[in-house]
């Protein structure tokens, strides 16, 4: 716990008195709030130091390895050219959910001895308490809980694995776990004789299947088993696991509430962001509650707004034709399929967007381009572990382009599930600059990426998959709300009273705003929530709905962009055939004569195009004039493909 002694400066450079009580939320002189930065101080020197020293004037020690910066708004000390074993965090700041990022260092006194390398974004709690090891936390979490936290290391064994980094997935201490989330303390660089393989992998997980047995218990235990023979491949265990994952999310009730608000503003006449849902009318829609958007438009009146509206008009259309499809597929459709056909679905929208910019002959600055971020909710039905039909496995698919974010909210946290799209987040993963030291440029916050501003080829997209197995809400929101870590600051004050049931997800959605307009002011406003419950004490008799599947956002467009190959996939033939109706309303789910796959990759249409048979659809439906235009450059043999009804 916080000693009452303990003080913390405020962050405010122009505060009269900046000195306050660590513990209390906001500095006593100026109302800013107060950031408490908790660090762990990695090496064997850091070990030794005593609790309550006060390193530098302003690390204070407050349990082994844990510090405490009490003067948050300086910069740390960085030497001019960055040590070799901070390379691998930056090169993997795209999984800041579970992995530490570099805070600074603290120079030696002792002679030969290392700096001390501190971390932030470490799993320590708010209180400076460090989060349970997974062993620790695994008698007491739900089966399905277990099976997601040993999906998440494996997803993490490749990216550490390539960077010589995997051991660290097998040392017990070193994980930790923040509610859903895997979390590790630090990334130890020392080589081990040789790399780590699956085999090792499993070795670390038979203790914790002997520790309890649950309903999982026996699939999981097969599993690891498999992992032992030399032979099987890393996609035959994670197809596995990902089959038992979604049979025990199965197993609980989820309910799903969401509200969707934008403002303009109090600096500005014009609203170029574009959320979905909006308005109450919306609401009858069979994508509620399953579909999140939230788009901030560039490029000015009649640019920006365009943008925005012309992305969330398009993906409603491709989720609509993705869910009946999805919903005649007899067998559950792997992650790495959907997030193929949410990437081409992205990459549909950005062309729509960008053939808008060539037919006005917009150039430079004036071509307009919007960020995105998109939740789905995928309700695949699955035979849930105990052997009964569930028509929801609680996959929730998340893709951002640009700087508008995700944040995941229990009682206890607040979580970023994005990362955004600009300069600081290029200088880190490409290693040339710690985070902090990145946030002093002056073009920190601009954006490289935007979706529209280029073709689809330059997209930079990724896709997250997370399952829904607690109580939280999910934040979607423009930069106009998130800037100045607004969102961090007050979750505790909107959140917290919807789960608590003492205050609705609307007025939730509008204090946000109210609080951005009060706070920020000087931009555009989107917030769209969603109240996920799995607790049973909270269910409310609803009518059912038919099962849906959605589509998440990618990265886009990059202003500045990193070279990789894009990935273009194209539907089936069935989609090709699907007949949207005008208005969304519940159709009968087709059973094929035949099971066909939900998605075929390649072709020359979809390189040409960027795209699948439902974006050929929405871009038809959007922008018939830059679809005929493109049409007509294609060979005379291809042209017959051009009618979104297929031949």
């Amino acid at each position: 716990m916080l000693s009452i002694e303990r003080i913390i400066y405020c962050i405010n450079q122009n505060c009269d008195n900046p000195i306050n009580f660590a513990g209390e939320r906001v500095c006593a002189s100026c109302q800013t709030p107060l950031v408490h930065r908790y660090l762990w101080a990695t090496g064997s020197l850091a070990t030794e130091i005593p609790l309550g020293t006060k390193v530098s004037d302003r690390y204070e020690v407050i349990g082994q390895q844990v510090w405490l910066d009490t003067r948050p708004g300086l910069l740390p000390e960085v030497p001019e050219e960055l040590p070799p074993d901070v390379i691998p965090y930056l090169r993997l700041y795209p999984e800041r959910s579970h992995l530490p990022q570099v805070y600074g260092f603290v120079t030696s006194s002792a002679e030969g001895a290392d700096n001390i390398l501190l971390l932030e974004n470490v799993p320590i709690d708010e209180e400076g308490n460090i989060y349970p090891t997974i062993i620790d936390a695994w008698q007491k979490a739900k089966p399905v809980r277990q099976v997601y936290w040993l999906w998440q290391i494996l997803q993490l064994w490749t990216p550490l694995l390539e960077l010589g980094l995997a051991h660290n997935l097998l040392r017990a201490d070193n994980l930790r776990v923040q509610g859903w989330c895997v979390r590790l303390l630090d990334l130890n660089g020392t080589t081990p004789t040789e790399q780590p393989n699956l085999k090792d992998l499993s070795y670390s997980w038979q203790p914790l299947l002997e520790l309890t047995t649950t309903s999982v218990t026996p699939r999981l235990q097969n599993i690891i088993q498999q992992m032992a023979n030399a032979e099987v491949e890393l996609e035959t265990i994670a197809t596995q696991l990902n089959a038992l994952l979604l049979a025990a999310a199965g197993e609980l009730p989820l309910t799903l509430s969401m509200a969707g608000a934008t403002d303009a503003g109090p600096q500005l006449k014009q609203n170029e962001d574009t959320c979905y849902p909006n308005t109450a009318v919306e609401f009858h829609e069979l994508l509620v509650p399953n579909l999140a958007i939230v788009c901030d438009g560039i490029g000015g009146h009649q640019g920006g707004e365009v943008a925005s509206q012309l992305a969330v008009q398009s993906l409603k259309l491709q989720i609509r034709a993705l869910f009946t499809e999805v919903a005649a597929q007899a067998e559950i459709v792997p992650p790495n399929l959907l997030q193929e056909q949410l990437e081409a679905s992205l990459r549909v929208a950005n062309n729509l967007i960008n053939s808008r910019n060539d037919e006005q002959k917009r150039q430079g600055r004036e071509r307009m381009a919007t960020t995105l971020v998109m939740a789905v909710q995928v309700p695949q039905k699955v035979l849930t572990t105990s052997e009964w039909k569930s028509d929801n496995a609680h996959e929730l698919y998340l893709a951002n382009v640009g700087d508008s974010r995700a944040y995941w909210i229990t009682r206890e946290y607040c979580q970023q599930l994005t990362v955004d799209d600009d300069i600081v987040t290029r200088e880190v993963r490409s290693a040339r600059s710690l985070y902090r030291q990145a946030l002093q440029r002056q073009d920190a916050n601009a954006l490289t990426q935007a979706l529209g501003n280029r073709d689809a080829e330059s997209l930079r997209l990724a896709i997250k998959r997370f399952i829904i197995d607690e109580d939280g809400i999910l934040l979607l929101c423009s930069d106009g709300l998130s800037d100045n870590n607004w969102v961090e600051n007050s979750w505790q004050d909107y959140a917290v009273p919807v789960l608590t049931g003492q205050m609705t997800v609307e007025d939730a959605a509008h204090h946000w705003i109210n609080l951005a307009n009060e706070k920020n002011g000087h931009d555009n406003t989107s917030v769209v929530l969603t109240l996920c419950r799995v607790s049973k004490e909270y269910l409310v008799p609803i009518t059912p709905t038919p099962p849906l599947v959605e589509i998440p956002e990618p990265e886009i467009a990059e202003l500045e962009r990193y070279p990789e190959e894009s990935i273009l996939t194209e539907s089936s033939q069935a989609l090709l055939d699907l007949e949207l109706p005008d208005e969304p309303s519940p159709a009968p789910i087709k059973q094929p004569k035949r099971r066909q796959p939900l998605l075929l990759v390649g072709g020359l249409l979809a390189l040409l195009v960027g795209g699948t048979g439902i974006g050929l659809f929405a871009w038809w439906q959007l922008s018939p004039q830059s679809f005929q235009q493109m049409c007509q450059k294609l060979p005379p043999s291809l042209q017959q493909y051009c009618s979104p009804r297929g031949r």
